[in-house]
């Protein structure tokens, strides 16, 4: 029987694969304004979606790497400009920027070398790097 013709889908058992085996193992929450509304009420949701899921493994339980789940929000503007420009330099309007966010070596060369390498593969892609600002822990 091909997929297509199967009735739930699954492929047919073959090699290690049996589909008698499959279940979910996995869980995902949506939490949103469908009128475009910003509220701090949304990101308490989602912290409660992650909190009930996280019987399904959706925890950031790899305190290694920190696989787990995480919750998506819009880039606050008005927080990052204020930021920006203590730090000397200004933002575009809202939606004309992005914001990398990545885990960068603390020593002082390597961590110039990281920045370098990057800033070069943001100009080849036709953008370019507004500036850096270290995430207070």
């Amino acid at each position: 029987m091909s997929r297509v013709g199967n009735i739930n889908g699954m492929p047919p058992a073959q090699g290690l694969y049996d589909p008698a085996q499959e279940h979910d193992a996995c869980g995902i929450g949506f939490v949103a304004s469908v009128r475009g509304e910003k509220s701090h009420d949304i990101i308490l949701n989602g912290i409660q979606v992650l909190l009930n899921l996280a019987h399904r493994g959706a925890c950031g339980c790899d305190s290694e790497t920190g696989d787990g789940a995480g919750i998506l929000i819009q880039i606050p503007h008005k927080f990052y400009a204020r930021e920006c420009k203590q730090l000397g330099f200004e933002l575009p309007l809202p939606g004309s920027y992005g914001v990398g966010m990545t885990f960068l070596p603390v020593e002082k060369h390597a961590r110039l070398q990281c920045e370098g390498v990057l800033e070069r593969i943001v100009r080849e892609e036709g953008l370019s790097v507004l500036g850096w600002r270290d995430t207070p822990v």
